[in-house]
């Protein structure tokens, strides 16, 4: 499994080397994922614009209620999931500036559970691009990339007995890349990096001396390595279904490299009418150094999140800001 990972791992690196700019238009759309940080063109992209800025929306209820039902099943369950995404480019001459926010929150209430969280997800994401070659596909880039939790997160038990396992920056993941970006079109975007630190921080002490992310009491760790990431977004891709996908990698030089970390992000978003859609979401995580898995806990494992939910779609107002003219 581990030279499986690194095999990927160096695939992806390679094959997203200035040399693959030569390939073909047609071999690179095989590419399993795209960006979803790339400006997405309609229309009104004609406009020489400078600045962009939006996003979406989404909230997603679910409620179930049962009396005397010889069935069975939870008397009362009430489900929250929500999704935003705020977005703002910039772009003149030569410079790219992308930046992305992207929450997630889920809650949900049973009579024999209680209430928890089983969703919590803030992503920041800034990247910075000088164009490399006249074709506009390649950039000399750098970027940065916060991701953490905004909520207590617990491991359950009982309905009332249960540990604190996450709180707001407890853990926190903060990454800082040099690289290059190719983007072939508006849909794909393939970032290869190999400068790369990333902090891991755990300033909870609580959260820090279990040692869930970290060797127990260890509060914080900054690990040189390379950093790949793949990014797709696309709008139609059968109608009224639209797709985003994102994936990391990152490969610590100092602690078995074979032993890449990791993260994918997929959202589908079914529209069923202006306000209304479904959406499902599906993440995956490998972190080699979360190892509270396996046998006595002490082993690290894929971790799988599956979300669908029927709700509401609220698009930001989408805005322009044009270059002037002269």
């Amino acid at each position: 499994m581990n030279f499986l990972r690194y095999f990927i791992f160096i695939l992806v690196v390679f094959s997203s080397l200035p040399a693959t700019y030569a390939q073909r238009r047609d071999e690179i759309k095989t590419l399993p994922s795209e960006i979803f940080k790339k400006v997405r063109k309609d229309s009104r992209d004609t406009v020489d614009w400078k600045w962009k800025y939006g996003g979406n929306n989404n909230i997603n209820l679910g409620q179930t209620s049962l009396r005397n039902w010889a069935g069975g099943g939870e008397k009362f369950t009430l489900t929250i999931s929500s999704f935003q995404n705020a977005f703002i480019y910039y772009r003149k001459d030569k410079h790219t500036w992308d930046n992305n926010v992207d929450m997630n929150f889920g809650y949900i209430q049973t009579t024999s559970q209680g209430a928890r969280k089983n969703d919590d997800r803030f992503n920041f994401t800034s990247k910075y691009g000088l164009q490399a070659d006249s074709s506009k596909k390649l950039f000399f880039s750098a970027l940065y990339d916060l991701r953490t939790q905004l909520f207590d997160g617990r491991k359950y038990f009982k309905k009332d007995s249960s540990e604190l396992t996450s709180t707001f920056f407890s853990p926190s993941y903060q990454l800082f890349s040099l690289g290059m970006d190719y983007k072939p079109n508006e849909h794909l975007s393939v970032f290869v990096s190999p400068i790369t630190s990333r902090f891991t921080a755990v300033p909870n002490r609580e959260i820090a001396i279990k040692g869930l992310y970290l060797e127990k009491g260890m509060r914080f760790k900054a690990s040189p390595g390379a950093f790949a990431s793949i990014n797709y977004a696309k709008n139609n891709i059968i109608k009224n279904v639209n797709y985003r996908s994102r994936l990391d990698m990152f490969s610590d030089y100092t602690n078995h490299p074979e032993n890449v970390d990791i993260l994918m992000n997929n959202l589908l978003t079914f529209r069923i009418n202006k306000f209304i859609s479904a959406t499902y979401s599906l993440d995956l995580i490998y972190d080699d150094d979360i190892r509270v898995f396996g046998p006595e806990e002490k082993s690290p494992a894929l971790q799988v999140k599956s979300l669908i939910g029927i709700g509401f779609s609220l698009p930001y107002k989408n805005g322009y800001v044009a270059q002037k003219k002269g």
